[in-house]
């Protein structure tokens, strides 16, 4: 069943994928805002959201479903699928390449399955859990580094930063001075697989969702990396890390609301 499930993940990521490219860079983007300017869903969102969870209900009818532009389908079963059909959305409009598929296949309440696929860049990262972590077939690790000044670390910014003050910033300004370099690649699900790669040595983002993570939490873990949820306030806020870098930069970051 785990085997079966992972290919057909893979195959319709990929599916996806070609959706996106068929889009990227093009003037068919009907791009909409959702809670703000700064949260946007485009045409390509919806036609690999479609793709995916008509893939889903045709060949696991009873399989429960999140997803980030059509919310929960629940059935009563053991597997629930976690997709986000374009993680990257801002980069994507804009013509930047750092975008992708991401789908996490949960079984009993526990991720086991994860497929992040970003066409663009060719790059297909894959796990199931007990068995490592993968990109484009090859197993991969952490980065194994120690010292934060040799480490290049990511970080985002939540989509209420020009409302709330609770905005990351106060975290940048404490971790940037003490890194080789900063990043803000502009896709959770992408930054997480490249801690697991060892491309970058640590991450951390407040208010994410489910969907950001679901396949790149497993993909860390799977290579020898660490995570935390660190904040409980903020929906999703994860650190995550090659683990000595995870446990220096934890004490670093705020584990409740920045205030004016």
């Amino acid at each position: 069943m785990i085997d079966s499930l992972l290919l057909n993940a893979i195959s319709w990521a990929r599916e996806a994928g070609a959706v996106h490219l068929r889009y990227f860079r093009g003037n068919q983007l009907e791009i909409k805002s959702k809670f703000n300017d700064s949260d946007i869903v485009t045409a390509a969102d919806k036609a690999a959201e479609k793709l995916i969870i008509d893939h889903i209900r045709s060949t696991y009818p009873h399989h429960s479903i999140l997803s980030e532009e059509s919310g929960v389908e629940n059935h009563d079963s053991e597997y629930r699928w976690v997709i986000d059909p374009l993680d990257g959305t801002t980069n994507f409009s804009q013509g930047l390449p750092q975008f992708c598929v991401s789908i996490g296949i949960e079984h009993n309440g526990v991720t086991e399955i994860g497929v992040v696929y970003a066409a663009y860049l060719n790059e297909l990262f894959h796990v199931i859990r007990g068995r490592g972590a993968y990109m484009n077939g090859e197993p991969v690790k952490v980065s194994g580094k120690t010292r934060l000044d040799q480490c290049v670390v990511a970080t985002g910014f939540p989509v209420d930063k020009d409302r709330n003050p609770d905005n990351n910033v106060d975290n940048l300004t404490r971790v940037l001075p003490h890194v080789r370099g900063m990043r803000r690649l502009g896709s959770a699900a992408i930054d997480l697989c490249y801690v697991g790669a060892g491309f970058l040595d640590g991450y951390w983002e407040l208010n994410l969702h489910q969907w950001d993570v679901s396949a790149g939490l497993l993909f860390v873990e799977e290579a020898g990396g660490s995570y935390t949820h660190f904040r409980t306030d903020r929906n999703v806020s994860v650190l995550a890390g090659t683990p000595s870098i995870h446990d220096q930069l934890l004490p670093m970051l705020s584990t409740e609301a920045a205030t004016k």
